[in-house]
């Protein structure tokens, strides 16, 4: 009777030699605590081990390209399992937290800031300059509104607010997984609410390099697919790109601090 392979060696088994070069010549001294967090990814999530090992590593190449860390905790980017013709299959998504240290990489911007509008502060616009200003005092944790803001280092400044209503609308628009309880909508709202806002805003206003350019491209947001169950710590980001975008700016912001480069 053979004895059952741990998933932790299945992994191990399929990073050849040649996927430890092609690391090597993507982060240098860094490849080897990106095989390290790989493995650790593969052998904590369970429904990542019903996917093809070969996969996964397929997946995780594409954070490494943009030396972004798959480390699920630090949320830059996520390898994310879903069912394609009924068998799980890997999927590298985007974290807003993986744009905005993309966006800080070009060195064109002084602040670039996203966060939530709670219960009980007030948002108004100024339609002549576009400029927002939030007012008030939140009276609750409940979230009635997101934005992000960008200000370049040549002085241009844009902001971008959404309603919670509004990114509602959004999702029932273009994500197929919205209203799935089990999807990344349902589970962590106000994440995907967040990465929604502020890759609306740099995708139209921001400081576009080639490897921000890439990231869009890589991110995946095919919403055909439907999304195995995800343990409450386990990958969770889904992207939803695309947007209408208003030209609704903010006041003032704080800057956001730059993670770690891998």
């Amino acid at each position: 009777m053979s004895k059952a392979i741990k998933p932790v060696e299945r992994i191990r088994t399929a990073i050849t030699i040649d996927v430890q070069e092609q690391l090597r010549n993507v982060l240098d001294k860094n490849a080897g605590s990106f095989i390290a967090s790989m493995i650790d990814l593969y052998a904590s999530d369970n429904y990542l081990q019903q996917c093809d090992p070969q996969a996964v590593i397929n997946e995780c190449m594409k954070a490494a390209s943009l030396k972004l860390p798959v480390n699920k905790q630090l949320g830059f980017a996520y390898i994310i399992a879903y069912r394609e013709q009924g068998k799980p299959a890997p999927q590298f998504q985007m974290g807003y937290k993986g744009y905005i240290q993309l966006a800080l990489r070009t060195g064109q911007y002084r602040f670039l800031n996203a966060d939530i509008v709670y219960e009980g502060e007030q948002v108004t616009a100024n339609r002549i300059t576009g400029e927002i200003e939030i007012t008030g005092q939140a009276k609750s944790d409940k979230p009635t509104g997101y934005f992000a803001y960008l200000e370049l280092l040549n002085g241009f400044k844009k902001a971008l607010y959404k309603s919670k209503g509004d990114i509602e609308a959004h999702a029932k628009r273009y994500s197929k997984s919205y209203g799935n309880p089990k999807s990344a909508w349902s589970s962590n709202f106000n994440e995907m609410a967040l990465k929604t806002v502020l890759t609306a805003l740099i995708s139209k206003y921001g400081v576009m390099s080639v490897e921000m350019a890439r990231a869009y491209e890589l991110d995946s947001s095919d919403e055909e697919r439907v999304e195995v169950e995800i343990e409450e710590k386990a990958n969770k980001e889904v992207l939803d790109a695309e947007f209408t975008v208003k030209e609704e700016p903010k006041k003032e912001s704080k800057q956001t601090k730059r993670g770690p480069d891998f």
